[in-house]
């Protein structure tokens, strides 16, 4: 035996009347949600720009002659390279021409300063010691200026703890989500170390 209450709710959904105000009442929660999370998005969007534009980053990054902090007889260097390494005052060594001090050796023909090669005009570099070498570069203060200035505030947290000139080229020509695109491909595969302010342009899909 079928219970009254399912037999009434049957013939109240044959009737179109009640079908009618079924879809009316979905349509205006669908146009209610879609009107709030516009809002939502206009009022977060607003509220990035007063940020960004009343309250900036105070990015404590400091830029001075020779870019170090550390005493002169000591440098700190890109550490990783396994054949080149770049110290703090802007040389780009071999490894095996490293001082004990952390300093590339000067004296050496093949040790440069500020070298650029294998970077691009666009600021990007197939080596990453090249990279950090030529960001390092009196010049490009500004465009780091620039940069700092620009940067988004997801990149809070990884900017937020530079300190200095070196510290910064360091962290700005290490690959980031700006390297990629589908966050699985170098926007440019060949040149992926970029301290420019710009990331590279998108690959064709």
């Amino acid at each position: 035996m079928v219970p009254c209450g399912a037999v009434l709710w049957r013939r109240l959904l044959r009737k179109r009347w009640v079908l009618g105000v079924v879809f009316g009442l979905s349509l205006v929660y669908f146009i209610t949600s879609t009107f709030k999370q516009e809002e939502r998005m206009v009022r977060d969007r607003n509220l990035l720009q007063v940020q960004e534009h009343e309250q900036p980053i105070m990015w404590k990054v400091k830029f001075s002659s020779g870019n170090s902090s550390q005493p002169s007889n000591q440098c700190r260097n890109s550490v990783q390279g396994k054949l080149l390494i770049t110290d703090e005052l802007g040389y780009i060594c071999e490894r095996k021409d490293l001082l004990v001090n952390g300093c590339c050796n000067v004296n050496v023909p093949s040790t440069k300063l500020y070298s650029c090669d294998s970077c691009l005009p666009n600021g990007c570099c197939s080596i990453y010691e090249y990279c950090v070498s030529c960001c390092l570069q009196p010049s490009k203060q500004h465009l780091l200026e620039r940069f700092l200035n620009r940067a988004a505030i997801a990149f809070q947290n990884l900017f937020m703890a530079v300190e200095d000139h070196f510290e910064l080229c360091l962290a700005k020509c290490r690959t980031s989500s700006q390297s990629v695109q589908h966050e699985n491909t170098y926007r440019d595969p060949i040149a992926k170390y970029c301290y420019g302010e710009y990331p590279p342009e998108l690959l064709p899909v």
